[in-house]
C-alpha cells in the first residue's frame, strides 16, 4: 500500500517541482545527480520534501523519503532527456496560456510584484521564464509517456488474487459521506449596492467615451489580482468563473463589451479579449461590494424560504443550489461538495470541526440542516444549508461491496511494476549519475 500511495504522491511531487515557497538556490546549492545534460539540485529535493510534509503529515515518519523524491526527480529527468531526444513537440500557446494562468495565481498570492521576487529570490522575469519552462518541460514528459507507454489493465482473476494477497494489509476505509450544500454570502445592504452601482456606472460612460479598457482597470478596479494587469484574467475554462461572469462572457465576440454584471463579488464589465473552444480570455472591471456592509437577517430568512421549498416538495435542493448557491464549484453539480480529487465521497475527519458537527447531526438521507454560519480561517463568514445524500460507515475493503476500488488498487500496483521496469529500460539509453549523498 505505501507503493500505491507513493505513486499519487509522485503526480503531484511533478507537478510542483520548482515551485514551494523558499527561495532559489543560493551559490551553497550542490547537484546531487545528473541525467542526460539535465541536473536534480539539493534545492530540488529540499522544495519537494518541504510540501510534501506540509501537505502529507504522515511523510514525517517516513526515513526514505529525500531518497524516494529524488527517484521520482530522476525518473522525470530521464522522460525528459528522452522526450528531447525524440522532439516531442507540444503546443506553445497552451503552455503560454498556462504559464500566464499561473503566474496570475502566483501574484495574486503576494501584496506587490517585488514582494514576490523577495520571496521566490529572483526577478519577476526569470520567475516567469522559470514557471513557462516547468510547464513545457512537463508537457513534454506527458507526451512522451502517453505516446510509449499505457497504464495497465487488470482482469477479474487478477483482482481478486491482489485483494487474497493483500487485504489483511488493506486499511480500514474511514467513515464517509456524501453532501450537497446551498452557499450564500450575507446579503449586501440596497445602499451598498447603489454605491457600487453609481462607481461602475460612472466607468461604463468613460468606456463608451472611447476610453481604454486596460488603462481604466488599473485605474478603477477593486479587483487586485487583475488590476495592475489592465483587468486581464487569462484564459479560463469553463466552471472556473463565478456564473454569472462566465454566462455573459461566452455570450460576447471577440473585442466586445459587456453592460453590467452583477456576480455576489459586485458588479463587472467584461471585455471579451478570444475564445479558444471552451476557454476565453477576458478582463474585467470590478466595482466590489463592502461586505462589511450586510444584512444578516434577510440571508438567513432567504436560506429558510429555500430550504421549506424543498422539504415542501415544490423544488429540489440541486435546483435551489444552481439558483442560489454563491459556490460556483458546487453549485454546477447541483450542490454537491466534491473532495480535492474529485471525489464525491468525502471523509468525515478531513471536514471541519464544524461541518462535523452540522453533518453529525443529519442522521437520514435527504435531510437538510437549518441556515448555518460557517466562519472560515482565511476567508469572509457565509451562510449555508446542507443536505445529506448518503453516509458510508467505516469498513474494511472487501471485494462484495469494493470491487472497483480494489480493481483500482490493483490496476496502480500492476502500472507501477510496469512503468518501472520502462524507466529501468530507458536508463540503459541515458547516463544517470548520482553525485552525492541526500
Amino acid at each position: 500500500m505505501k507503493k500505491v500511495l507513493f505513486l499519487l504522491l509522485s503526480a503531484l511531487m511533478i507537478a510542483m517541482n520548482g515551485f514551494a515557497a523558499s527561495p532559489a538556490a543560493t551559490s551553497l546549492d550542490r547537484i546531487v545527480a545528473v541525467v542526460g545534460r539535465e541536473i536534480i539540485l539539493d534545492s530540488d529535493i529540499n522544495e519537494q520534501e518541504l510540501m510534501l510534509r506540509l501537505q502529507y503529515p504522515d511523510a514525517k515518519s517516513d526515513p526514505q523519503l529525500r531518497k524516494k523524491i529524488l527517484d521520482n526527480l530522476i525518473n522525470q529527468k530521464i522522460l525528459l532527456t528522452k522526450a528531447k531526444i525524440d522532439t516531442v513537440k507540444v503546443d506553445e500557446k497552451s503552455v503560454d496560456d498556462q504559464a500566464a494562468a499561473r503566474y496570475s495565481s502566483l501574484r495574486a498570492g503576494f501584496p506587490t510584484v517585488s514582494a514576490m521576487e523577495t520571496r521566490f529570490g529572483q526577478p519577476v522575469n526569470r520567475l516567469k521564464q522559470r514557471i513557462r519552462d516547468d510547464i513545457k518541460e512537463q508537457q513534454m514528459i506527458d507526451a512522451f509517456r502517453r505516446k510509449n507507454f499505457r497504464d495497465a489493465t487488470v482482469s477479474y482473476e487478477e483482482t481478486t488474487s491482489f485483494y487474497n494477497q493483500e487485504k489483511d494489509k488493506l486499511p480500514e476505509l474511514p467513515e464517509t459521506v456524501s453532501v450537497s450544500q446551498i452557499v450564500k454570502m450575507p446579503v449586501i445592504t440596497e445602499a451598498e449596492k447603489q454605491s457600487a452601482l453609481d462607481k461602475i456606472k460612472a466607468v461604463q460612460q468613460k468606456i463608451a467615451a472611447g476610453s481604454n479598457f486596460a488603462a481604466l482597470a488599473k485605474e478603477f478596479s477593486d479587483d487586485p489580482g487583475s488590476r495592475e494587469n489592465g483587468g486581464d484574467l487569462g484564459f479560463t475554462r469553463k466552471g472556473e468563473l463565478v456564473p454569472p461572469y462566465e454566462k455573459t462572457a461566452y455570450s460576447l465576440k471577440p473585442g466586445q463589451i459587456s453592460g453590467i454584471v452583477e456576480s455576489r463579488f459586485g458588479y463587472h464589465i467584461i471585455q471579451l479579449i478570444d475564445k479558444d473552444g471552451e476557454r476565453i480570455h477576458t478582463r474585467h472591471i470590478l466595482a466590489v461590494f463592502d461586505r462589511s456592509k450586510t444584512d444578516v437577517p434577510a440571508t438567513v430568512a432567504l436560506l429558510r424560504s429555500i430550504r421549506e421549498d424543498i422539504l415542501s416538495g415544490k423544488t429540489t435542493f440541486a435546483a435551489m443550489a444552481e439558483k442560489y448557491s454563491d459556490d460556483s464549484a458546487s453549485a454546477a453539480s447541483g450542490g454537491v461538495i466534491s473532495s480535492g480529487s474529485g471525489d464525491k465521497n468525502i471523509e468525515t475527519g478531513t471536514l471541519r470541526p464544524d461541518l462535523q458537527k452540522i453533518i453529525g447531526g443529519l442522521k437520514n438521507s435527504g435531510e437538510i440542516s437549518q441556515p448555518e454560519k460557517i466562519e472560515p480561517d482565511k476567508s469572509a463568514a457565509f451562510y449555508a444549508l446542507f443536505m445529506l445524500n448518503s453516509r458510508e460507515p467505516a469498513h474494511r475493503l472487501t471485494l462484495e461491496h469494493d470491487f472497483t476500488r480494489i480493481e483500482e488498487l490493483a490496476k496502480n500496483r500492476k502500472s507501477q511494476e510496469l512503468f518501472n521496469a520502462w524507466i529501468e529500460s530507458l536508463k540503459k539509453q541515458v547516463m544517470v549519475q548520482v553525485m552525492s549523498d541526500i
